[in-house]
């Protein structure tokens, strides 16, 4: 750690009496103005600042700054949080990496987060501050106007700004007076953080949890029925997580057979089975570094669940035909439209890998839980398909816009951005009309007019019709989920004249 540091000596000496100094802190305030003031005196520089994300982890503050020996109590304003503001700030943040420029004057990088000074700043060190679950909670740097290798400094100075972090959060619970309320519920942060669309209750409560598990390497489960949009939700983890610059990978469990899903994952080694004349990486390899989205996770065989446990828990992988096992670094998100508990029940899932799934689950909202969002979502599908088209934007009727706002919409988004994609097609003109969209919306006799019989019937079409769209047509799963043996599930479907095929999932 003190390799690379002048008189490393001296200089452990004078990390550890820091340590000890900050541990005798009884302030918040003053434990981060004591903390910057004592990263000028290790590092040599001028300048110190302490960035902290807030509660939402969708702004980057500055909580403390020391120039020139004195703390600096000017307000500083946050920032946003995708960072675009700020790119250096930004990439370290969100990367996870250390950064140290060494000739800052003759640089293209934008510092306007630096204070102006009359001698030109030449030498710029930021590194992660990142707390005991290793989740990633602001940023320290350190500037001086003399070219002054910091790197070596990054490592100690980040474990010193990981125990601060520790302190701080002990401060703060000591301070919190017993049998107090709880903090007031913060305001969720806007959709636009994450490049989703919706501003409903239930999706800010989504925007939420978001942004709760943003910087942190937790497994996510993400729940919610077919067509609400969980591959979308994966990828706003992904690309405004710190893995952004790596890979972000889709598996479907349920689109693979077993044998070639164990491949497909896990890679294989030459002669590992007939066909297999080289060796190939598998996609836990292809997304080391990065994120892999394990879709209809409830599909995958239970002879897979167990390597997967693995993976999650050790880290390793071992390729097929192989005795070896290897590292690698993928952060997993799970999805699925199934009750993973309830498959757990039936043993046809593995209750270890559930919980293990389920570190931090976000069940997705159905469409019509989020009525105040069809609108938004169907102007943003509009204007996509226009864009995609090459023509002009379309204007939408007030027929439209009432038909929309009272449909119930079974396949969720998926369906509405269909509906509206299709509608775009058949507009000739520049307005979207009533009769542009094929809605479901099927007709319901009067109920003084059917018998028992036929009320009863009416009913089961309805419940038969939403299971299998809700399971993509799949007749097996529908028939199970009804508690049905499959022969009699086709047997209803034949008597009450459903066409499988005419059923969108």
């Amino acid at each position: 750690m003190f390799s690379q540091v002048p008189q490393p000596l001296l200089y452990a000496e004078a990390l550890f009496a820091q340590f000890a100094s900050l541990s005798r802190a009884t302030d918040g305030t003053a434990l981060l103005g004591d903390f910057v003031r004592c990263l000028t005196e290790l590092s040599g520089c001028e300048l110190a600042q302490l960035y902290l994300l807030d509660a939402t982890h969708t702004c980057l503050g500055m909580n403390a700054e020391c120039l020139n020996g004195n703390l600096q109590p000017r307000e500083t304003a946050s920032l946003p949080a995708d960072y675009n503001g700020e790119q250096l700030l930004q990439f370290a943040l969100c990367q996870n990496r250390v950064v140290f420029i060494g000739e800052l004057s003759g640089s293209l990088h934008e510092t306007s987060f630096l204070p102006s000074q009359a001698r030109p700043w030449q030498s710029l060190l930021c590194v992660p501050l990142v707390n005991q679950q290793k989740s990633v909670e602001g940023l320290l740097l350190c500037a001086s106007h003399q070219h002054i290798e910091l790197q070596g400094f990054a490592d100690s100075v980040g474990r010193l700004g990981s125990f601060v972090l520790g302190h701080l959060h002990l401060l703060q619970r000591l301070r919190r007076p017993s049998g107090s309320a709880s903090p007031a519920p913060l305001v969720a942060p806007s959709a636009s953080g994450y490049g989703l669309t919706g501003k409903s209750a239930a999706m800010r409560q989504v925007y939420s949890l978001i942004s709760k598990v943003l910087h942190s390497p937790y497994t996510v489960l993400l729940g919610g029925e077919t067509g609400t949009g969980k591959e979308v939700v994966a990828r706003a983890i992904h690309e405004c997580g710190p893995r952004r610059s790596q890979a972000f990978i889709v598996q479907n469990c349920a689109a693979v057979p077993e044998n070639l899903l164990e491949s497909e994952l896990f890679g294989y080694r030459k002669g590992a089975f007939t066909g297999a004349d080289r060796d190939r990486s598998g996609l836990f390899d292809a997304a080391n570094g990065g994120t892999l989205l394990l879709d209809e996770v409830g599909d995958m065989p239970l002879s897979l669940q167990a390597k997967l446990l693995r993976v999650l828990q050790e880290g390793e992988v071992r390729p097929l035909g192989s005795n070896d096992t290897h590292k690698i670094d993928v952060r997993i998100i799970a999805a699925t439209h199934r009750d993973l508990s309830e498959l757990v029940s039936q043993g046809k899932f593995r209750e270890d890998l559930y919980y293990r799934l389920a570190q931090f689950p976000i069940e997705l909202p159905a469409l019509r839980q989020r009525e105040d969002d069809i609108l938004d979502l169907a102007r943003h599908f509009a204007d996509k398909a226009c864009t995609f088209l090459q023509r002009d934007e379309v204007s939408w009727s007030n027929g439209v816009l009432d038909l929309l706002a009272s449909y119930a919409f079974p396949g969720n988004v998926r369906e509405l951005k269909g509906l509206v994609e299709r509608a775009v097609l058949l507009c000739e003109g520049g307005e979207l009309l009533v009769e542009h969209f094929s809605l479901r919306m099927d007709t319901i006799p009067e109920v003084g007019r059917l018998n028992l019989r036929e009320r009863l019937e009416q009913i089961e079409r309805s419940l038969l019709i939403d299971c299998l769209r809700k399971n993509d047509g799949n007749q097996t799963l529908s028939a199970r989920e009804l508690g049905l043996p499959r022969r009699t599930f086709l047997y209803r479907l034949g008597r009450l004249n459903i066409n499988v095929g005419n059923v969108d999932g």
